[in-house]
């Protein structure tokens, strides 16, 4: 593959963003992060190294932020050919006990940031003859677990938002796709393995528990997902338009999901 004069940006500094952000740039692009977390921005500083990777402190949830954010980057560079918008939070509860302020958070970080980045990067993808947009999904937006209803809804949504923007697009030659990843070891997987882990059971049982519920036996790795979406934006994907591709181990080929 090769990215030579692709200008890509990505929402999120860490786990599938950053090892994308990596991926794409060893191809020859100019890559730009959205991160919010200080401690993860200075992680992908330094892994980034002297790859052309730029990290940005963006609080993707402020319109004006991300609107600021793409203009900048669009007129320094001549335009955006790649958005990726990998950054999520998750929150553990269900209709009773989901707090609103919890409920909106979600909506905004997984949810809200597709459609202003979208909003925001389309006529600079239309000006530059086309371009390609991935979601970062989840197999929680096809069926989910208990007690994750914020963040399984934001995912599905996420899937809808997908079909409607692809169909809306394709006619300037802007293809848009999501992935929906089982469990990754990221830093949102071992959060969630925090909240799970017991004295029984440390965070490292945990994710062999995740692990060993994909037919596969293991968690997935950043890298193998961003593998998918450097073929899902590349020319050899140009035919993919308006899909969700799951990377999942198997999980939801399975009864019992």
């Amino acid at each position: 593959m090769n990215f030579v004069n692709k200008t890509a940006i990505i929402t999120g500094s860490s786990g599938i963003a950053l090892a994308t952000a990596i991926a794409l740039s060893k191809e020859g692009a100019q890559v730009h992060i959205a991160g919010i977390d200080e401690g993860h921005n200075a992680e992908a500083k330094t892994a980034a190294g002297k790859l052309p990777i730029t990290v940005h402190k963006v609080d993707i949830s402020y319109e004006a932020q991300v609107k600021l954010w793409i203009d900048s980057i669009a007129s320094q560079s001549g335009g955006i050919d790649i958005l990726i918008n990998s950054a999520g939070i998750q929150t553990f509860g269900n209709i009773e006990s989901t707090e609103t302020a919890d409920w909106d958070r979600v909506m905004n970080i997984n949810l809200r940031s597709c459609f202003l980045t979208g909003h925001y990067v389309y006529p600079h993808m239309k000006k530059r003859g086309g371009g390609s947009i991935i979601h970062v999904s989840s197999v929680q937006g096809h069926s989910n677990q208990n007690n994750v209803l914020a963040y399984a809804t934001s995912k599905g949504a996420q899937q809808s938002l997908t079909r409607a923007m692809a169909v809306d697009c394709a006619k300037d030659n802007i293809r848009v796709n999501s992935i929906s990843p089982g469990s990754i070891r990221t830093p949102l997987l071992e959060y969630s393995a925090q909240q799970l882990a017991s004295e029984d059971k440390s965070v490292e049982d945990m994710i062999g528990e995740f692990g060993q519920s994909h037919p596969i036996g293991r968690v997935g790795s950043p890298d193998e997902v961003a593998a998918l979406i450097c073929f899902l934006v590349g020319e050899k994907g140009g035919f993919c338009v308006g899909a969700d591709y799951l990377i999942d181990g198997g999980l939801s080929a399975q009864l019992g999901v």
